[in-house]
């Protein structure tokens, strides 16, 4: 079990940080030589990277006001486990556990308290950046801190901006169990009046919503997953074995999990993706070992996929035509959801798809957030889909995803950007606040040490 390490270990862990950037040659660009990855996108070779080895750790916990202090490179596995003895645990905890609380605030996350709680950068009351400069900066939300262009424009900069080393958080009271109802819906034009009553009454049918997801498994079954902290004890189950978390959503209409198991639920079978690496084959699943059924394992098996081009070769081989990696996240205005759903079934055919509603916590701007210039008061779903789709030839010029960006932008959404993008430059500034985003860069980063966030996106550097 996980403790807090405390400050002095904080300030060592600093202290190595620092010392590795200061022994980079001039004007080598700066990057981190972090472990793990949730992101999809193929990179440039890298030379060394910073050393963040002290740095992956919860440094305190304030139960009596829920607030934690903690390091950049902690992964939500870790902060879950100091956080959930004192019965709390952040405001969002996205679904995947490596990934990290600093990843999750440059980059974006969400889960199921997102349409409540807002994004992960928004349970952010103070955070200390190591910009391209060197320096290591603390910023706070505006209004009068010197640095809030660096808080406000940091979600969604991936790194471009510098990197987190220390975040105090926001913490959420919870109860040991969650409840679920799993709500059918045949008809998805019947979804965004649903969840727009949700978010607006934090209740179903009479009954409290703590968090809410769903599932899409085909145009005429979609499925909206509402969970209610309880401490009331009962038979909890258990999806970390032989049955498999999003099967049971179409099984069955209620379901109890420990907090634990429902904050892990999709990482154990990486939402429905570990499927193809045989992992859900009832045989294979009974050999194939509890501790690898994550993530990460499946992380590092895609990794060795595009290493070695297995499933192409398999396609070849197969006869079968060349797929198009599909692996995206995007946000749709609520109520432009069903022709959304409609589009993808005619135009990509992937399912499922998961659902996550999302309202920004902040709103004393429209646009709130500059390099994710989402709107303040507008209820927005996140739909996900990842895997391959067919298409012969034309694969290498990724005609779904480059369609689905259209779409998107066409619908007033955006597309998050921890995958594969392919915008020109001009519209990445319009739909991303280029302008405002260079402007903070060049502050922060005079020399140019980091790898612009176009460049990282979309040109891979």
């Amino acid at each position: 079990m996980r403790t807090a390490v405390g400050w002095e270990s904080h300030r060592e862990g600093v202290a190595r940080l620092l010392e590795s950037y200061a022994a980079l040659p001039d004007g080598a660009q700066v990057r981190l030589a972090k472990p793990t990855t949730n992101l999809f996108r193929g990179r440039a070779p890298q030379g060394a990277g910073l050393d963040v080895s002290g740095l992956d750790g919860v440094i305190s916990i304030d139960a009596s006001s829920a607030v934690a202090e903690v390091q950049g490179m902690c992964t939500y596995e870790h902060l879950v486990e100091v956080t959930l003895p004192h019965g709390l645990i952040p405001l969002v905890v996205p679904q995947l556990r490596t990934i990290t609380l600093g990843g999750a605030v440059t980059g974006l996350g969400i889960e199921a308290t997102s349409f409540r709680s807002g994004l992960p950068h928004e349970s952010v009351l103070e955070m200390d950046v190591l910009t391209g400069a060197g320096e290591i900066v603390t910023t706070r939300p505006r209004p009068g801190d010197q640095h809030s262009d660096l808080f406000d424009t940091f979600a969604n900069s991936y790194g471009s901006l510098g990197y987190a080393t220390r975040l105090r958080i926001e913490l959420e009271r919870i109860s040991p169990y969650a409840a679920l109802r799993h709500v059918r819906f045949d008809d998805p034009a019947d979804l965004p009046d649903a969840i727009s009553t949700i978010v607006e009454s934090r209740e179903w049918d009479g009954e409290p919503v703590d968090a809410v997801d769903g599932v899409v498994f085909a145009p005429d079954e979609a499925y909206l997953t509402l969970a209610r902290w309880t401490a009331e004890r009962g038979a909890t189950s258990d999806y970390g074995g032989q049955d498999v978390y999003y099967r049971s959503i179409q099984q069955r209409s209620t379901d109890r999990l420990t907090m634990l198991d429902y904050l892990w639920r999709w990482d154990t079978d990486w939402f429905w993706c570990s499927r193809a690496f045989g992992a859900q084959h009832p045989l294979a699943r009974r050999i194939w070992p509890r501790r690898w059924r994550r993530s990460d394992v499946y992380m590092r098996l895609v990794g060795l996929d595009r290493r070695w081009g297995i499933g192409d070769r398999l396609d070849r081989r197969a006869g079968r035509p060349q797929g198009e990696r599909v692996v995206q996240d995007v946000e749709v205005p609520v109520e432009r959801l069903p022709e959304f759903l409609a589009w993808f079934d005619a135009e990509i055919g992937m399912r499922p798809v998961w659902l996550c509603p999302l309202t920004l916590r902040r709103e004393d701007s429209a646009r709130p957030w500059p390099t994710y210039p989402l709107a303040a008061g507008q209820t927005y779903v996140n739909v996900g889909f990842w895997g391959n789709v067919a298409v012969g030839p034309s694969a290498p010029t990724a005609p779904k995803n480059r369609a689905i960006e259209a779409k998107v932008h066409d619908l007033g959404g955006h597309k998050s950007l921890y995958s594969e993008a392919f915008y020109d430059r001009d519209t990445f500034d319009a739909l991303y606040d280029g302008a405002n985003l260079a402007a903070v860069k060049k502050r922060y980063d005079p020399d140019d040490r980091l790898t612009g966030l176009y460049e990282k996106v979309v040109e891979r550097g």
